[in-house]
């Protein structure tokens, strides 16, 4: 006949009591840990990557600048149409232009230099910084002023801006550069120059404006010897600290398309140039094809017959001229928006 079992001696009980317990509280304090600590933990740090700032509604653009500077008529009409090509592409950041104190914004003005000032301010949105040219004795005026440039480090009002040599074409929208990580500057590496020397370009740069900042940079040009110009005052004071943007896509020179070896652009040596792909995907062109004239300056047609770029036989096909079509584009399009823009001719 089946009948129930003996009970357990306390002496036994015991040992299990003291287990069932540690095991109790155990529970309950790993219960409350994930219940205070889970709030803590960011929802994309749970569920994937957190994603990095995106320039959305709610970032205050204001805090930062497109900054273009001025030294001449030529200069001033490249700047407009800088802003211009920012206007038609809506960007979001702010637009400064640094113009010498000695041009009138009055509107009985009738100098070109007055009008094109307040057509910046007026039809694109261009915050006007009156400042005195930054020069001193040189050989080319154009490089001699080009200290000017480092200004942008005193505009303080914003916490970040970008410069850009005007004597480019802007063709993709850059505003995701204003979100960079934070650092006194940023710029892309001199690709078409010794690799191992590691040359930054001042023809494209981001900087966070400070007083101390602007103090450093004054002081260095108080002393740049007779060959020392902003390229090298950045590169000076800023070679083993700036953080490097990347060339590709940011900063693409016109002489690109006529070079026969490709692998500084690309950054590597097995990818197949493919130019109309590398205009496509290009944020910044910047012109340069010495010995072929600035796009404001007219050409010898001579001189663009011996120095465009080559067509390439191909086996079978028509020559691919593509290069040379691109090339030739690029500066027939600055002369069309120059007129436009600037009412100019070149």
């Amino acid at each position: 006949m089946w009948q129930l079992p003996p009970m357990a001696s306390p002496k036994l009980l015991r040992p299990l009591a003291v287990i069932l317990a540690a095991l109790l509280v155990i529970t309950t304090l790993w219960r409350l840990r994930i219940s205070v600590l889970e709030p803590l933990v960011p929802d994309d740090l749970l569920h994937g990557h957190a994603e990095e700032p995106s320039g959305n509604e709610e970032t205050d653009w204001s805090r930062f600048a497109y900054v273009q500077y001025v030294t001449d008529d030529n200069y001033l009409c490249n700047s407009v149409m800088l802003f211009e090509r920012l206007h038609s592409m809506h960007s979001k950041a702010d637009r400064l232009l640094m113009y010498p104190d000695n041009i009138s914004t009055a509107e009985d003005d009738t100098s070109l230099e007055s009008k094109l000032v307040r057509k910046a301010r007026d039809e694109y949105n261009v915050k006007l910084q009156p400042i005195q040219v930054q020069s001193r004795p040189s050989g080319d005026a154009t490089w001699a002023e080009s200290y000017t440039k480092l200004l942008a480090f005193n505009q303080t009002q914003y916490d970040r801006v970008l410069g850009l040599d005007s004597d480019s074409t802007i063709l993709q929208p850059m505003d995701e550069l204003f979100m960079l990580p934070s650092c006194p500057v940023a710029m892309p590496r001199a690709y078409w120059l010794d690799p191992n020397g590691r040359t930054m370009s001042s023809q494209l740069f981001v900087i966070e404006p400070s007083d101390f900042e602007f103090g450093r940079i004054m002081e260095s040009i108080s002393h740049a010897g007779g060959s020392e110009y902003d390229m090298e005052i950045f590169n000076e004071l800023y070679k083993d600290s700036a953080l490097i943007i990347p060339h590709r896509p940011y900063n693409l020179l016109t002489g690109e398309f006529r070079s026969e070896s490709h692998t500084a652009y690309l950054g590597n040596s097995l990818e197949q140039w493919d130019p109309d792909r590398v205009l496509s995907e290009a944020k910044y062109l910047h012109f340069s094809d010495w010995p072929v004239p600035k796009p404001w300056i007219k050409a010898r047609p001579d001189v663009i017959t011996d120095k465009q770029p080559a067509c390439q036989a191909v086996p079978e096909q028509p020559e691919n001229c593509r290069n040379r079509d691109l090339w030739l584009g690029v500066y027939e399009d600055f002369t069309r928006r120059r007129k436009a823009v600037c009412e100019t001719d070149v």
